[in-house]
């Protein structure tokens, strides 16, 4: 009897840990942030140079990598095209193109390269989120991660970006930049 309560304790405890691993930690949505200021207009803040560094963390918040970036976006009206040149502290350069659609007033799409499908954005007042599925490349293999990325305009030119990356649900990294324009 002592047996299965041992037993029935741990599968509880199991449990419990994959439930709140599971649930999304953010009761944020972007909708919260409405009527705040500064506006964050995504295809405005992104278009020209911006100067971006930021710090990648595991699951536990040890920070495993460092970055540098340039990005130049221009804007024609509907489309965002931003090009993002990612110089890590381990020698390694990585390019990204998105494409980003503005749908509506608070409602985007992007796509870029190595993104599966698309992403969908969403802004109000100061917060732009965006949620897709990137193709990270691990030991030679490319491995599916969902980014759920936001960005927080503080003023006319510095924005801070926290993305939490998942896989089956599990946060397995964090990204931290600071975006700073020309």
């Amino acid at each position: 009897m002592r047996h299965i309560k041992i037993v029935n304790s741990i599968l509880l405890i199991i449990l419990l840990f994959l439930i709140t691993s599971c649930s999304n930690n953010s009761t944020m949505k972007p909708e919260d942030f409405k009527n705040k200021e500064p506006r964050l207009i995504i295809e405005e803040y992104l278009t020209g140079n911006v100067k971006a560094w930021g710090v990648l963390q595991n699951r536990s918040g040890k920070v495993i990598r460092q970055f540098s970036a340039d990005l130049d976006g221009s804007w024609d009206g509907k489309q965002l095209i931003l090009k993002e040149k990612f110089n890590w502290d381990d020698g390694e350069v990585q390019n990204r193109e998105w494409t980003i659609t503005k749908i509506d007033e608070n409602n985007y799409e992007g796509t870029a390269g190595d993104v599966v499908g698309k992403a969908i954005g969403y802004s109000y007042g100061p917060a732009f989120k965006f949620e897709y599925v990137l193709l990270v490349p691990v030991k030679g293999k490319e491995m599916k991660i969902s980014f759920d990325d936001w960005i927080f305009k503080q003023d006319e030119r510095v924005a801070i970006n926290r993305a939490t990356m998942t896989k089956f649900g599990f946060k397995v990294a964090e990204l931290t930049v600071v975006f700073v324009k020309d």
